[in-house]
């Protein structure tokens, strides 16, 4: 086969991309993303086996992040940027060696390649299929994908100045660990946990970098419509990069708009003194093909999702930095103190005609853990009078497959006594429905991005507490959530970790999962599938 890759939710045919990925990455560019996998494995074992302080590290840390990040599903189809990030990690590689006692190494930590076409071969040996027994191929590749969103959070919380040396020391671990043949099944079992456990420290830690540089998410109405001016339309979860871009393109008549995973931006305080900060534009990353040909201007990826453009046109608008990349578009660096230079998105947008209108009206949002929380003795005497029956966490991703309509309906046909507690773009399948509100509560309680699902546990945790409980699954709050990629995996491990049970997951289960490592979660956490829209909302009517 061309490639082997299963690790998000659109993967062909439910078991794995063999061709080319449903995500449009070329069988190339799939192989350089496992190889680079198997070189930080090598990172991995060189730093656990030779004992070498992580505090230490320092850019092999902030590395680990970034080459991780560029393997994510829909973030990055350059492949020349991957085979670049593979030179690097095998030069720290070896640099770390000559810290470490001399000793023999195993195939990650000792490979060596000197050409595109010697990467390419090694590949064939490195994959996912390279384990074969298919539990412990499931469970490894499970840690691994929960690895891969952890980095990403944890990069973002990077890009603000926060670091926690623990998820890096755990990472290594878990790279190492999922090398180890004398490890069972229970032994990887207890090591997926461990990563949720992580997973959650990882988001604590974005969240107060979030919070601490651009204050606490507040109740917002943010615009849909558009203005007459040039504009630049941000895509992604970087609020460092877009806090740049407003700072340089105040004055210059060119007004910014976010678009999927970056509407929860408008929520936060610090965002809203930048008066061309104009709106949302648009739906979730999926809906970018049509999108971005009615907005005319630029686009900047920050982060994933981006979908390979059909129009020459489009693709000569768009602008990549950090860890995303796609052949042919400039990307932006930073320099050593971190700023980016975006004075070539900025003279294009100016030369460009304005956003079309393709909506108007607005949509509100801001509902974090501190907005909500101020909210609590509202929320907690609804509940007590019967108000407010239950809450659906309705977090995750969106994606193509017309069988995430489901959520849209799900949405619809619930009981006006129930409320919506959301974050990520899932959001989208439900969030300009009018669903009204409850004694002023809205039916619809956005959190914001995927990360700020911690944000919904969090809020779920307090809720517990305030009712007296020792069990939160006894509280009146049922999980039905979507999963697209890597992130959404270590949101699933989270709140695994955080004891919370009969979850429900769609549209379909991963792809990674073998039979028996379904089973365990099955079993273990009743973790369930989605059925019909009538069903599932009478069976978590009835829990």
């Amino acid at each position: 086969m061309g490639m082997f890759c299963f690790q998000c939710q659109e993967t062909a045919k439910g078991s794995g991309c063999e061709v080319r990925g449903v995500c449009g990455k070329t069988p190339e560019v799939a192989k350089l993303q496992d190889l680079l996998v198997h070189t930080l494995k090598g990172v991995a074992q060189v730093v656990v086996r030779g004992q070498i302080p992580v505090k230490d590290l320092g850019a092999v840390n902030h590395e680990l992040l970034r080459s991780f990040f560029m393997t994510i599903t829909n973030a990055n189809f350059d492949d020349g940027a991957i085979e670049k990030q593979i030179n690097k990690m095998l030069a720290l590689r070896e640099e770390l060696k000559e810290k470490a006692p001399a000793m023999d190494w195993n195939d990650a930590a000792s490979f060596q390649v000197d050409s595109r076409e010697a990467m390419l071969e090694k590949t064939e040996s490195v994959g996912v299929l390279a384990t074969e027994n298919e539990d412990v191929r499931s469970l490894r590749e499970m840690i691994t994908y929960g690895l891969k969103g952890m980095a990403a959070y944890t990069e973002h919380a990077l890009n603000l100045g926060k670091e926690n040396p623990e998820i890096y020391g755990f990472m290594y671990e878990a790279l190492a660990a999922v090398q180890d043949d004398s490890l069972s099944a229970d032994d990887l079992v207890a090591l997926t946990l461990k990563t949720g456990k992580m997973g959650v420290a990882a988001m604590a830690l974005l969240d107060e970098a979030n919070t601490s540089r651009y204050g606490h998410p507040e109740i917002s109405h943010v615009n849909i419509g558009v203005r007459g001016n040039p504009a630049i339309l941000i895509s992604g979860h970087d609020l460092t990069d877009l806090e740049q871009l407003l700072e340089q393109t105040r004055g210059t008549g060119v007004d910014v708009y976010t678009h999927s995973e970056m509407l929860p931006a408008h929520y936060y305080p610090a965002f809203k003194k930048y008066e061309h900060f104009a709106g949302n534009y648009g739906n979730a990353w999926h809906r970018q093909l049509k999108e971005f040909e009615t907005f005319n201007g630029p686009v900047l990826f920050t982060t994933n999702c981006i979908v390979p453009p059909r129009k020459e046109e489009v693709q000569k608008r768009i602008f990549t930095t950090g860890s995303a990349g796609f052949p042919g578009c400039p990307h932006i660096t930073a320099d050593e103190t971190g700023k980016k230079d975006f004075s070539g998105i900025i003279a294009l947008a100016r030369t460009l005609k304005p956003p079309t209108e393709i909506e108007t009206g607005s949509i509100v949002g801001g509902f974090a853990h501190q907005q909500v929380l101020a909210l609590a003795d509202k929320v907690v005497e609804a509940v007590k009078s019967g108000a407010i029956k239950k809450f659906f966490v309705m977090a995750g991703c969106d994606g193509r497959m017309k069988s995430r309509e489901y959520y849209t309906e799900f949405a619809k046909n619930l009981p006006e006594d129930t409320v919506i507690l959301t974050a990520g773009c899932a959001k989208y399948r439900y969030n300009k429905l009018d669903l009204g509100d409850i004694g002023g509560i809205p039916r619809v309680l956005d959190a914001g991005q995927c990360n700020d699902c911690y944000s919904l546990a969090v809020i779920a945790m307090k809720l517990k507490e305030v009712f007296g409980l020792d069990d939160i699954n006894k509280l009146p709050i049922a999980f039905n959530v979507s999963w697209y990629e890597q992130k959404a995996v270590i949101v699933l491990l989270a709140l695994l970790h955080l004891g919370i049970k009969n979850l429900h997951l769609g549209p379909t289960l991963p792809g990674f999962l073998s039979p028996n490592v379904a089973k365990v979660l099955v079993d273990t956490f009743g973790i369930a599938g989605i059925g019909t829209v009538e069903e599932d909302i009478e069976l978590f009517l009835g829990q």
